[in-house]
């Protein structure tokens, strides 16, 4: 009978200790941030998404109230970074600059691939979205998608990318394998080394990032077949869509947005979310998306979590049909 009065008095004691241990990370969460962030960019200082990256991490210091700064830890095509952060304590100081090519492409394309994209992040919110674009010669003897498919159905056809396993060379093979289509790919050392051949009619087309195209095709020397996003871009509207010109659900984007370790507290996830959705509703961010070729794309943490998965199934398929051994 004294071991049943006593009873309350044990159950007491650890619960009030487990509230009291408790308080301090409650406290610590409605604090956030209560110090500099790390924002960590996966790529090289002066690329187009370090420019995005930097642009977030003023808007979020300003909402925010404390410093987030940029670190660039690039290589293994964006892995070494992105690694950095699945390794990182998760406690919303240090944030991943998330990208298609570490998130979707690289688990079809490594075969030790020293971090799982689902496993061990927490998505906060897309950011922009990349359209990947099919492009030729001003030239070419071809101007829309059916006269594209008839012409390279009727005869042998080189397609130019950034390089064997890039987001150009999964973004042709993804629209040779909808379209029913073969061709010939001829991987060039980055955009920059595959454009002047394409402009020079050595190679017949190319899927190539908006951002990367666009200056050619204002200046006359390349022009756009179609765009691979599922609406016609404000940025170029006057480019149809390839799925409205009979590639139906087709969509090629790549994207960059904002991940932080898995097991980061949801206030956290939560604060973070709002105030990039409040950054890109600026007037002052939206022209600066505008100038970049940026499609603004915030969304909630399960919709992102959801586009992630949903990533990684397509790109993976894309890499099987390309035939890309994971090295």
């Amino acid at each position: 009978m004294p071991f049943i009065r006593r009873l309350p008095s044990l159950l007491v004691l650890p619960l009030c200790a487990a509230l009291l241990s408790m308080a301090p990370r409650a406290h610590a969460q409605a604090d956030y941030p209560s110090r500099p962030v790390r924002l960590i960019v996966p790529i090289a200082a002066g690329q187009a998404t370090d420019i995005l990256a930097r642009l977030v991490a003023e808007q979020l210091s300003r909402s925010l109230g404390q410093p987030f700064v940029v670190e660039n830890k690039a290589g293994a095509g964006t892995t070494i970074g992105t690694d950095f952060v699945a390794k990182a304590a998760p406690d919303g100081y240090t944030l991943l600059m998330a990208t298609s090519a570490g998130f979707a492409a690289a688990p079809a394309l490594y075969a030790k691939l020293p971090y799982d994209p689902v496993r061990d992040f927490a998505p906060v919110s897309n950011v922009g979205l990349v359209i990947q674009t099919l492009v030729a010669s001003r030239d070419a003897p071809f101007d829309t998608l059916p006269q594209f498919i008839a012409k390279a159905k009727g005869g042998s056809m080189s397609y130019a990318s950034a390089g064997n396993g890039s987001t150009s060379h999964l973004a042709t093979e993804m629209f040779l394998h909808q379209a029913g289509l073969q061709a010939v790919h001829v991987p060039f050392k980055g955009a920059a080394e595959a454009q002047p051949q394409l402009i020079g009619g050595q190679v017949q087309f190319m899927f190539d990032a908006l951002p990367a195209v666009l200056p050619q095709v204002r200046a006359g020397k390349l022009k756009v077949i179609g765009v691979g996003s599922a609406q016609r871009t404000p940025l170029l509207p006057e480019a149809p869509t390839l799925a409205e010109q009979g590639l139906k659900g087709f969509e090629a984007v790549g994207w960059i947005g904002l991940a932080a370790p898995a097991k980061t507290p949801d206030a956290v996830l939560d604060k973070l979310n709002q105030a990039v959705h409040r950054a890109l509703a600026t007037p002052e961010m939206q022209e600066r998306l505008k100038t970049l070729s940026f499609t603004p794309a915030a969304d909630t943490r399960e919709h992102f979590g959801r586009f992630i998965a949903a990533e990684i199934g397509k790109w993976g398929q894309a890499a099987k049909n390309a035939r890309i051994a994971p090295q």
